[in-house]
């Protein structure tokens, strides 16, 4: 057990966390020896993705592999705290470590079951433009999303190219010319970088927004683009986008640059979804519905986050 970065750097040309877990089992090990090291309740698996979260009764255990020393996403909480921006509160200062995986411990926040509040994330996600990127920690990466592995489509496609039929191809290449510049942001503020339902819930005092792995310096579009196709592409509720747009003052419906972002998200999202299939066979029928959305089918069924 130690404070200590677990095989990471600060380096700030990456996101604070961009490899997702693959090791569960590696990933099962550190939450269990950590949640005993910590007199903590047997953890139990919420979800995994770029983490694995898991719960211990009245707190979170958040196992991954950061690219920056851990306790950096502690002293982000206490900065975003200050403005009044809801987010999970740490529950200790300190961070085990087991081989590449950190683990930090956060307050487990209980849903109300009520519908989110998109009209409030709006407003949160204004004041977080609205932060000095010099109040951020100096410890806590906030790169260009230009940086981001998932971004950079040519080796994406050079890696699951093979995976991808000519139409499905034609479909994400065209899309990818379309919006080439997408990357040459005129104005940059801090952004959260992951806005979508999975990182909301809705608790007694109001949405508390969640997972700032994607923290980085864009155009304020930028968190607005995910919620641009939601209720199209991703089955979410009508209205939702017009809801949070409300809160934040602003809406950019119509704007090329952003509706460009929007469109390259979705791109991002099928080849990742691609590539995880590798090592998760029940990616591949979600991998097949976003296909079929590139082919131009016009039936093509709605995504799932999984």
């Amino acid at each position: 057990m130690t404070g200590d970065v677990a095989g990471g750097s600060t380096g700030a040309r990456r996101p604070y966390v961009d490899r997702p877990v693959t090791d569960l089992e590696g990933a099962r090990r550190a939450a269990r020896e950590t949640a005993e090291h910590w007199d903590l309740p047997e953890p139990t698996l919420l979800r995994r993705g770029m983490n694995a979260i898991f719960a211990t009764d009245d707190h979170v255990l958040r196992v991954g592999m950061p690219t920056a020393p851990a306790t950096a996403s502690i002293e982000l909480a206490r900065v975003l705290a200050e403005w009044s921006i809801r987010i999970p509160r740490p529950a200790r200062d300190d961070v085990a470590v087991h081989g590449p995986f950190s683990v930090t411990c956060w307050e487990r926040i209980v849903p109300t079951g009520e519908p989110v509040d998109w009209v409030a994330v709006g407003t949160m996600v204004n004041a977080v433009h609205r932060l000095d990127p010099a109040e951020l920690p100096d410890t806590y990466p906030a790169p260009s999303p230009v940086t981001f592995p998932w971004w950079n489509f040519e080796a994406m496609l050079d890696d699951v190219g093979d995976d991808i039929d000519d139409r499905a191809r034609a479909g994400l290449d065209a899309t990818i010319e379309r919006h080439r510049g997408w990357h040459r942001f005129e104005e940059r503020v801090p952004c959260h970088g992951d806005v979508h339902p999975g990182n909301v819930l809705m608790a007694a005092d109001g949405p508390v927004l969640l997972d700032w792995d994607l923290l980085c310096i864009a155009a304020p579009g930028w968190d607005h683009a995910p919620l641009m196709t939601i209720s199209e592409r991703w089955g979410g509720i009508e209205g939702l986008y017009e809801a949070f747009a409300t809160g934040y003052g602003h809406s950019f419906r119509g704007d090329p640059e952003v509706e460009g972002y929007a469109e390259l998200r979705l791109v991002a999202a099928t080849l990742l979804r691609l590539r995880a299939a590798r090592h998760d066979p029940g990616a591949r029928d979600e991998a097949e519905r976003r296909l079929a959305y590139w082919r131009g089918d016009p039936d093509a069924p709605t995504w799932s986050a999984q």
